[in-house]
């Protein structure tokens, strides 16, 4: 059976399923046909990621799966992480202590939001996750200048093996007020990060700031984890998945039961 009824209204899993990977297919060739606008092209890429997921989460239901809908396609996520091949796109953790000052100097974290005690539980939850699931990371790891996000690549992966990129002040710019030549410029730039495949058998962590909503890679939640499988220099990046913390912990969980 590929159906269920649910508060009265008969879900058709397999239909379902069919319709988003057409919707995904139809994104896909938006995408790839507006390649010299940035901002359209991240809007039809968010679109195809969504349809996407809808796509094989009504797939697993299909094949069985509804007590746990997410465990088919949260299995194979992981059996492709453990591959490498993949950029993990990870927001910095809970920042609420201090404020951003208009004159923010990266070398005093006074001028600047910073990790609540939360925010650190988090990302040591973070890098205790990756390192559970046993997805092979390339070192150093990314992290915008902020001290927010230094902390949480620090706390998840030791000092050491953090390296800071400038490329996150940009994207943090995104969020103020910019020209359409400015933006353009930086969605163009964050293509270039997200299509350079990591090394064989790893995946590349970077620890940055969310985005506008329908800008880039869309709004994240702290410490959320967006997956995105890199194409290679000048051939762009797909979404392949976007995971809360929390969604991350419950790929550990099933895990340990496979």
């Amino acid at each position: 059976m590929t159906y269920l009824l649910i508060n009265g209204i008969v879900w058709d899993f397999e239909k379902m399923e069919l319709y988003h990977f057409r919707q995904a297919e139809l994104f896909e060739r938006l995408k790839s046909a507006s390649a010299a606008d940035p901002i359209l092209c991240n809007e039809y890429a968010e679109q195809q990621f969504m349809n996407m997921a809808l796509a094989y989460r009504y797939k697993a239901m299909a094949a069985k799966q509804y007590r746990n809908p997410f465990a088919a396609a949260h299995r194979s996520l992981l059996d492709d992480l453990r591959r490498g091949g993949y950029i993990l796109y990870t927001r910095h953790g809970e920042a609420t202590v201090g404020e951003d000052q208009p004159n923010l100097n990266f070398q005093d974290c006074m001028t600047l939001r910073n990790l609540s005690d939360e925010g650190r539980r988090q990302a040591i939850a973070y890098g205790e996750t990756i390192r559970r699931l046993r997805i092979p990371v390339s070192l150093p790891v990314e992290a915008s200048p902020f001290c927010r996000t230094i902390e949480t690549a620090t706390l998840a992966f030791g000092g050491e093996n953090v390296q800071v990129d400038a490329t996150g002040y940009d994207i943090y710019r995104l969020s103020g007020s910019l020209s359409p030549g400015e933006q353009s410029t930086i969605l163009n730039k964050l293509g270039t990060v997200l299509g350079k495949q990591p090394p064989p058998g790893r995946n590349q962590i970077i620890i940055a700031h969310s985005f506008p909503a329908g800008v880039g890679l869309g709004q994240i939640p702290n410490l959320g984890t967006v997956v995105v499988k890199p194409n290679g220099f000048g051939n762009g990046y797909d979404l392949v998945d976007k995971l809360s913390l929390e969604e991350l912990g419950g790929l550990a969980d099933e895990n340990r039961s496979l």
